[in-house]
């Protein structure tokens, strides 16, 4: 869909320095070189101890549809270096317009929880081409994966409670709210207020009416009456624009008018004030009337921190409007996704791995054509293994964590694993059927089923069990050792 939304090309929706290094690639004789890089996070957002991954989607329908246009390229011929001569070479810009996509591409399915160093996507292929996509593919990723981990840990707490997603107004523009609109519904959000997003993607959509609705008559009675009259099949009204607990009352009313007329209250929401009493005290009123199935809506920047206090407080909640810090992704702005260069293969065919070294260990890549492994007990999931396809886990097979050598744990033959990249491009070409929407939320918490509960808590997460197989760790720490040694 995210083709649908822009009427122009998304190629040049990269970094500056992606096209000088291509170009590099391309004056060096490099361009056609095969390359491995490797998409992943090092860090669980919120303080969570785990994330999902999200966006595949528009990831593969950008490869799909990438190539340079016309207008790119002319816009690219109109750039200059500090000389103010054309930054790039007309016979690049040539290169550049005649560019196919051939990469192999691996993925996670959407709606995998995954963990910290695994690769959600691998990319191999030419180095040029793989280098130009290192952006677009961080930003369609990043923000779908935060917003999804998000609403997923809202769903935990909501447990059997509907969860409506109503963040459009105070979403990082139009891109921002539709992109959260997509990925809170994989997350685990029953609908969306966001009408586009309901055509494009067939999320639900829900919605009333606001406050300026029940200003806009003399009485909130009489904006009741009429907004009933209106959409009689519709009705949850916000009570709280002067008295939330005069408002139930005046719910309560219409409730009856509407009943007499074959029609049901749908329910009422709260907006402001003390959700936890008011939640409380309007269900007494609305049973004491008859009306045990009309829910209670409550909004009101919400986040998972705040209804899981609201529902230790005995709050009589039903159904969630979650806005502002959903789809900002509010204590946490950024994934922080990367994308590293693992493996490029020499003249004579051969495979060389490459790592990034830092000062901090959590910054040290790791080399390799990578592939995760998950084993599982009867219980559940119990590890993840990242090990290199070039050199596969023998029958009894070792994880190391990357960073405490002395913890290790061993699998034997009987024990269960699936791998959780799966093939999705195949020199370029598509060879993956991409699951429905509603099948990636369904994903998302067959998943999270299979985690220990510690690992789903909000605050101080168990730590799910993630290393490196036993030989790729050794690879890494020669691989360390030698580059240190080369200063």
């Amino acid at each position: 869909m995210i083709n649908q939304l822009y009427d122009t090309s998304l190629s040049l929706l990269t970094d500056l320095y992606q096209l000088t290094m291509a170009y590099g690639y391309w004056k060096s004789g490099k361009a056609e070189q095969e390359a491995v890089f490797n998409l992943y996070f090092r860090k669980h957002p919120f303080q969570g101890g785990f994330t999902v991954a999200c966006g595949l989607s528009s990831v593969m329908e950008y490869l799909e549809a990438y190539a340079l246009s016309e207008a790119d390229l002319r816009y690219l011929r109109s750039l200059t270096g500090s000389d103010g001569q054309p930054l790039f070479e007309e016979g690049f810009l040539e290169y550049l317009r005649n560019l196919t996509f051939r990469c192999d591409v691996e993925a996670v399915p959407e709606g995998t929880v995954v963990f910290p160093n695994e690769p959600l996507l691998r990319i191999k292929g030419p180095i040029l081409q793989c280098q130009l996509l290192e952006t677009p593919l961080l930003n369609l990723i990043n923000f779908q994966s935060l917003v999804a981990t998000k609403a997923a840990r809202m769903r935990l707490i909501a447990k059997e409670d509907s969860l409506l997603e109503f963040g459009l107004r105070r979403a990082q523009g139009p891109d921002g709210g539709m992109t959260a609109s997509r990925a809170a519904y994989i997350g685990g959000f029953d609908a969306t207020s966001n009408v586009l997003a309901g055509k494009l993607y067939g999320i639900p959509v829900k919605g009333t009416h606001a406050h300026s609705w029940v200003m806009s008559f003399d009485s909130e009675l009489e904006a009741f009456e009429t907004y009933a009259r209106a959409m009689p099949n519709n009705v949850t009204l916000l009570v709280d624009t002067y008295d939330s607990i005069q408002g139930v009352k005046h719910a309560i009313e219409v409730g009856r008018q509407l009943r007499a007329r074959g029609y049901e209250l749908g329910g009422i929401r709260l907006d402001s004030g003390d959700l936890a009493y008011l939640s409380i005290e309007a269900r007494k009123l609305l049973d004491q009337a008859g009306f045990q199935s009309t829910s209670i809506v409550a909004s009101n920047d919400l986040d998972e921190y705040l209804m899981a206090s609201l529902k230790t407080q005995g709050a009589r909640i039903g159904v969630w409007g979650i806005g502002t810090k959903l789809v900002t992704a509010f204590d946490q702005p950024a994934l922080g996704g990367v994308y590293k260069l693992a493996a490029i293969k020499n003249p004579e065919g051969t495979w060389e791995y490459k790592l990034k070294l830092s000062e901090q260990a959590v910054k040290v890549s790791t080399p390799g054509i990578q592939q995760v492994r998950r084993f599982r007990d009867e219980g559940g999931f119990v590890a993840d293994m990242i090990y290199d396809l070039e050199t596969p886990p023998p029958a009894e097979a070792t994880i190391v964590d990357p960073y405490d050598f002395t913890r290790r744990r061993s699998f034997g033959t009987s024990v269960a694993y699936e791998d959780l990249l799966v093939p999705v491009f195949r020199a370029g070409q598509k060879v993956y059927q991409l699951p429905s929407i509603h099948e990636a939320r369904r994903r998302v918490q067959e998943q999270l089923a299979l985690f220990h509960g510690g690992v789903k808590r909000l605050v101080n997460p168990h730590t799910y069990p993630v290393g490196l197989e036993k030989q790729l760790f050794e690879l890494k720490t020669n691989l360390i050792l030698s580059l240190r040694a080369q200063k």
